[in-house]
């Protein structure tokens, strides 16, 4: 039995699960309106843990959302997996958080393709789209969004923490939100298990997150 620990940090959901040869069977995160991933990821490791019976030593691997998404998110769960897998002596996957987003999406849209957003302030948006069996048809880019962003795509659901924003300038159009949909570690468990059986593993002590974007920091007055 391969036991996997997920750390999903991409966005302001603080999310880990743990899974066996595949199969969930741990969650636990919060979708706070702020961002608490320094205060809550090592005490939902622990918590997850303990729910399923298990000890750190008994992790075969762990993976982490790679990016795009939030600088200090990423930042935070990759620091910790790294710190865990170094530790612990097992391997780390990286998983696309727009990839791992589609997963959770693709069984419920059989006729639509998947449109991960991921917001990235204003109107831009952390953008992947992918068919309904995950086959890449837009590759990831960071875009200012209008009236007409990925009409060739059409029909598609579109999905994420920056889906909402999106409502308005997309009415009338052949797509359709669904705001339930949102980042969570139990989306990486299909790609990592494949992952780790392939040994598709990082460089532990140089893998950096995929932030797409430049550090924004506002400009004092």
């Amino acid at each position: 039995m391969n036991y996997l620990l997920h750390i999903e940090t991409s966005t302001k959901v603080c999310s880990v699960a743990i899974s066996m040869d595949g199969e969930l069977i741990a969650l636990k995160e919060s979708n706070d309106l702020e961002y608490s991933h320094g205060e809550n990821l090592t005490l939902f490791i622990a918590a997850i843990l303990e729910e399923a019976d298990l000890k750190l030593e008994s992790l075969a691997a762990i993976s982490v959302a790679s990016g795009p998404g939030s600088y200090t998110g990423l930042r935070i769960g990759v620091s910790t997996a790294k710190g865990l897998c170094y530790a612990l002596g097992i391997p780390l996957i990286a998983i696309d958080a727009l990839y791992s987003l589609a997963q959770l999406a693709k069984d419920f849209y059989p006729d639509y393709n998947l449109c991960s957003v991921i917001d990235a302030r204003r109107m831009e948006v952390f953008n992947a789209i992918y068919s309904p069996s995950l086959k890449i048809l837009k590759e990831i880019s960071a875009d200012v969004i209008d009236e007409n962003s990925y009409q060739d795509f059409e029909p598609f659901v579109y999905f994420g923490d920056g889906a909402t924003k999106l409502v308005e300038s997309w009415k009338g159009r052949n797509c359709k939100i669904d705001a339930t949909i949102h980042a969570s570690a139990k989306g990486q468990i299909p790609a990592a298990t494949i992952k780790f059986n392939r040994q598709e593993f990082e460089d532990v002590a140089y893998f950096e997150p995929f932030y797409l974007k430049d550090f924004f920091t506002p400009k004092k007055a």
